[in-house]
């Protein structure tokens, strides 16, 4: 039998097959869109620390992607006669394919959504709580735009798989492409003519809509953006501006206390009954050999680690507990206190989907701490202070070393904490790069702001610091000012091999 290219031809225009190509797009983006919401929630569920839920969604998981879509796609076509209350929706082909397809669909995307979530760095979620952001603004503003980059690609692949599923559904009398195909080759027998308009169908669906998600994917992809330089500069910054002197009044209590403070990991004690005492305007540097306690201390000063025993007082008010005190007004808390603590991490943790602009001001914007031309034009005058001004509109992957970590400490001090915390700040920088932040943590322990550093920049520590402490295996073994420390230095104790290795 020869071939009918002009019957096959003619099916390309054919009303039955458009409208039933009309169907299965309708179908598949209602079960994929669907299906990526409540599969997010799903991977969310997932990682609940509570065990319930999360066992809940992993049983969930296990068995949707075990039984198949076809046998699903029956069950609840059928559903109606265990149940005839569903009868007035389930009976319906489309409802019924369209609800066999989001719980079989949901199970897979949860894993990508959760593999892509696994994907976020530890530090992302970090930097919002410094910055006092709530757990749903975290998600919202910085963990899943970013997972959503990451998961597009198995996001749009399993689209493609869900169009080409929706021909299951012609077990339950659905009219989408393949069942109008085989309603035409049932009445003319022209079996591989039909079949190959069929597929031309399905081929146009999937180019398309692969087309367009890759735009979009190509959208999200920040690494692609092209390097950016501000486009104007507000001639209220473009003088110099020098980081000055806070002019808040100094009352008498600390601006961080924290008293008797413990934490370990496991079995292993970090620090036990350790007090620290921070005055107001006070620099305070932090030295010590690797494993000291140095950077778990000062984490645990603003919720980032846990102390099993202790209170964290800050301005003379009782803000964190460990977890084995008994004072449920000092439990961590995400408002005005949080906001007091700015924080400077060692690896920059800046949110790689944002420009630098955008970095610091997000924090202002999501506590509403003025318009949007207010906070824009406080974070320029702070960028100015830190010599970035001119890189605002350039994402952290087209910055170097030196100059994220100048943004952190910017995006630090936009929500003008009372207290500012350092974590190694140049650790993670080349040698070239390390003066120049040094110069502006220096500009800034002039400037009367408290700060709490924590440095193996030891030159550095006795220039800026008003008190140098030096800890080892989890005590303080030295407490004191630069010229006690340089004093202490000729005595050739251990604080003194140290500071020579």
């Amino acid at each position: 039998m020869d071939f009918d290219w002009t019957y096959t031809f003619k099916l390309f225009w054919s009303r039955d097959f458009w409208t039933a190509t009309l169907l299965v797009v309708e179908l598949s983006l209602a079960s994929w869109t669907i299906s990526v919401v409540l599969g997010f929630l799903l991977a969310l569920a997932r990682q609940s620390p509570v065990l319930v839920i999360r066992k809940a969604a992993s049983a969930y998981i296990w068995f949707f992607r075990s039984l198949p879509l076809l046998v699903l796609l029956i069950f609840v076509y059928n559903l109606p006669q265990a149940f005839p209350s569903t009868s007035a929706f389930l009976s319906i082909p489309f409802v019924s394919g369209l609800i066999a397809l989001v719980l079989s669909e949901t199970a897979y995307i949860a894993e990508i959504h959760r593999g892509a979530l696994l994907a976020i760095n530890r530090g992302q979620y970090e930097a919002g709580h410094v910055l006092g952001l709530r757990k749903f603004g975290i998600q919202r503003l910085i963990v899943i735009p970013q997972a959503l980059r990451v998961a597009l690609p198995a996001l749009g692949n399993e689209y493609i798989s869900i169009v080409k599923l929706t021909s299951l559904v012609s077990v339950i009398s659905l009219a989408e492409i393949l069942l109008v195909g085989q309603r035409y080759y049932t009445q003319n027998f022209k079996v591989m003519e039909t079949m190959l308009a069929v597929a031309f169908y399905y081929v146009l669906i999937v180019t398309v809509f692969d087309t367009l998600l890759k735009m979009l994917e190509k959208h999200l992809d920040f690494s692609r953006k092209a390097t950016a330089l501000s486009g104007s500069v507000p001639m209220a910054t473009t003088a110099e501006t020098p980081i000055t002197a806070t002019s808040l009044e100094k009352p008498s209590h600390p601006a961080i206390h924290l008293d008797a403070g413990g934490k370990r990991f496991g079995d292993s004690v970090v620090f036990a009954n350790l007090d620290l005492t921070v005055a107001q305007g006070e620099v305070v540097s932090i030295i010590g050999p690797s494993g000291s306690g140095k950077t778990t201390l000062i984490r645990s000063l603003n919720g980032l680690e846990t102390l099993e025993q202790g209170v964290v007082y800050l301005n003379g008010r009782a803000f964190l507990a460990g977890s084995e005190e008994r004072l449920s007004a000092t439990l961590p808390r995400h408002g005005c206190e949080m906001l007091e603590i700015g924080m400077v991490f060692q690896s920059f943790n800046l949110f790689p989907h944002r420009t630098v602009l955008e970095n610091i001001t997000l924090a202002p914007r999501y506590h509403h701490r003025g318009s949007k031309a207010e906070i824009q034009a406080a974070a320029r005058a702070t960028l100015h202070q830190v010599g970035m001004l001119a890189h605002e509109l350039k994402y952290p992957h087209q910055l170097s070393g030196g100059q994220q970590q100048r943004v952190a400490i910017a995006r630090a001090l936009a929500m003008e904490p009372s207290v500012l915390l350092f974590d190694e700040p140049t650790s993670a920088l080349d040698p070239e790069t390390v003066g120049e932040v040094l110069r502006i943590i220096a500009d800034l322990a002039r400037s009367g702001r408290t700060m709490v550093i924590v440095t193996h920049e030891m030159k550095f520590a006795l220039d800026v610091s008003d008190r140098v402490i030096f800890m080892e295996k989890g005590q303080i073994a030295f407490n004191g000012s630069p010229e006690a420390l340089r004093q202490q230095l000729q005595q050739g104790d251990r604080l003194s091999e140290f500071v020579r290795l």
